[in-house]
C-alpha cells in the first residue's frame, strides 16, 4: 500500500440488485482490489425449520416451496423422500417418472433465470429476454398440471397429487425438441463474446480440493472438476432408469461454472425425453398415502368433525412412523445438494428439522472466491454460484 492509497471498508448490498437477494457483503478494499470479503446473511430469515416442528409431516410440504422458490418442485421431492424413508412408503413407478420429469423441468426453469440474471449482471441484456421467453413456456406447463406456476406443492408423500394427461406430454415433448436450439442461441450471444470471456475466464478460481473442503456441491463444485451428483451417487425416483451425463469443468472459474450449467440444459432435456418414452401406467399415489392426509373434499364441514379428522390423520401418521430416531434424504437441486435431516420422536410432527441448503454453504465461500479480485468480479462470482436467499436464510 503506497502513501497515496488507503484501505476502505464498503458495503455491497443488502439492497443491491446484483446480490440476487438480501445479501450483504462487507468488503475491505485497496483501490479496486478486495483484501477481505465478509458475507452477512439473515435479512430474510423466516424460521421455516422451527415452524415445521409445530406442523404435521403433511402440513410441512408447502413450506418447502418457499425455500428455493425458483425450484419448489425439487424441494417438495426432497422432503417427500425423507418422509417416505421415515414411514417406509414405496412410491409407484409412474409417480417416480412423473417426479423425475417435473424435477428436470424445474431445473431448466431455474437455470434459465440464472443465465438471464447472470448475463444481465455482466452486461448482456438480450440473453435475459431470450431466457425469460423460454421459461414462460415451462411455467405455463406447470400451471397446466398443478394449477400454480412458482410454488406448486405438487409432489405428495407417496407419489404426486394428480396425474398428467396427453396434452401436457405433447406440449412438453415439443418444447424439449426445440430447446437445445434455444440453448445454442444463448451461447451464440455470449459464449465467444470478448467482454463475457474477459469477465468470466480466470475469475473466481477455486481448486477441486478447496471446493470440497468448503462443502460446495452442484455446478459450483463440478466447475472445479469434481464428479459428484446426488442423482448418480444416490439415485432416487427414476434417475437410475434413465441415462445422462454429469458435466464437469477444469479450471474452477466463473466460465467453467457457466459452462456446466449450459451443458446441464441439454442433459435435463435428455432425461425428460426418456421419462416421456418410458412413462409406465399405473397408480400415482402409494396405497398408504390417503390414510396420512386429510380428505380432499370432506363431507363433514362443522368444526368438531374437522378436528376429529385431523386427530385421525395424526394417529395414522404415528402408526406409519418407523423406529428411526433420525432420517436424512437429499436431492440434486439446481444449486447443489439439498438435504432434509429430521429427528423423530414417533409423533405426527418432526421433533427437529434441519435443511442442508446449498445456497447457505455457497454464500460462505464468497469470502474465498472474492479475495484478491476486483470489485466488479464480486458480481460475476455471486452470479456464478447461483444463490437464492430464500433457502440461504430459511
Amino acid at each position: 500500500m503506497t502513501d497515496n492509497t488507503k484501505e476502505l471498508i464498503i458495503n455491497l448490498g443488502p439492497q443491491h440488485p446484483a446480490t440476487h437477494g438480501v445479501l450483504r457483503l462487507i468488503l475491505e478494499v485497496e483501490g479496486e482490489i478486495i483484501k477481505k470479503c465478509i458475507p452477512h446473511i439473515g435479512y430474510l430469515h423466516r424460521g421455516v425449520e422451527k415452524l415445521s416442528e409445530d406442523l404435521t409431516y403433511v402440513q410441512v410440504l408447502p413450506l418447502t416451496d418457499r425455500l428455493d422458490y425458483l425450484s419448489s418442485m425439487i424441494n417438495n421431492v426432497g422432503f417427500c423422500l425423507a418422509i417416505e424413508k421415515l414411514m417406509g412408503i414405496n412410491v409407484p413407478e409412474r409417480a417416480k417418472f412423473i417426479r423425475t420429469m417435473m424435477a428436470e423441468m424445474a431445473r431448466i426453469c431455474s437455470h434459465l433465470l440464472w443465465i438471464a440474471t447472470h448475463a444481465l449482471d455482466i452486461g448482456a441484456m438480450t440473453v435475459f429476454l431470450y431466457a425469460m421467453r423460454d421459461r414462460e413456456k415451462l411455467l405455463e406447463m406447470f400451471e397446466m398440471v398443478t394449477g400454480a406456476r412458482l410454488t406448486v406443492s405438487y409432489p405428495r408423500i407417496g407419489g404426486v397429487r394428480c396425474d398428467i394427461n396427453d396434452k401436457f406430454l405433447e406440449e412438453l415433448e415439443k418444447f424439449i425438441e426445440e430447446f437445445p436450439s434455444k440453448v445454442e442461441e444463448y451461447e451464440t450471444l455470449i459464449d465467444r463474446n470478448r467482454v463475457w470471456l474477459k469477465r468470466t475466464k480466470g475469475v473466481g478460481v477455486i481448486t477441486a480440493e478447496e471446493a470440497i473442503n468448503w462443502g460446495l456441491t452442484g455446478p459450483t463444485l463440478r466447475g472445479s472438476g469434481v464428479y459428484y451428483d446426488v442423482r448418480k451417487f444416490f439415485p432416487y425416483d427414476a434417475y437410475d432408469k434413465v441415462e445422462f451425463e454429469v458435466p464437469v469443468g477444469k479450471n474452477g472459474d466463473v466460465y467453467d461454472r457457466y459452462k456446466c450449467r449450459m451443458l446441464e440444459f441439454r442433459q435435463s432435456a435428455k432425461i425428460i425425453k426418456q421419462c416421456i418414452e418410458k412413462l409406465p401406467t399405473g397408480p400415482i399415489l402409494a396405497e398408504e398415502a390417503p390414510r396420512i392426509r386429510m380428505p380432499s373434499s370432506p363431507l363433514k364441514i362443522n368444526k368438531e368433525d374437522i378436528q376429529f379428522e385431523i386427530y385421525l390423520m395424526e394417529k395414522n401418521i404415528e402408526d406409519f412412523i418407523k423406529k428411526f430416531t433420525e432420517v436424512y434424504a437429499s436431492v440434486e437441486a439446481p444449486r447443489g445438494e439439498l438435504g432434509f435431516y429430521i429427528v423423530c420422536d414417533e409423533s405426527a410432527k418432526p421433533y427437529r428439522m434441519r435443511v442442508r441448503a446449498p445456497s447457505f454453504v455457497h454464500a460462505g465461500a464468497l469470502s474465498r472466491l472474492c479475495e484478491g479480485s476486483l470489485i466488479a468480479d464480486v458480481i460475476a462470482n455471486i452470479g456464478s454460484i447461483d444463490i437464492v436467499l430464500g433457502e440461504c436464510d430459511r
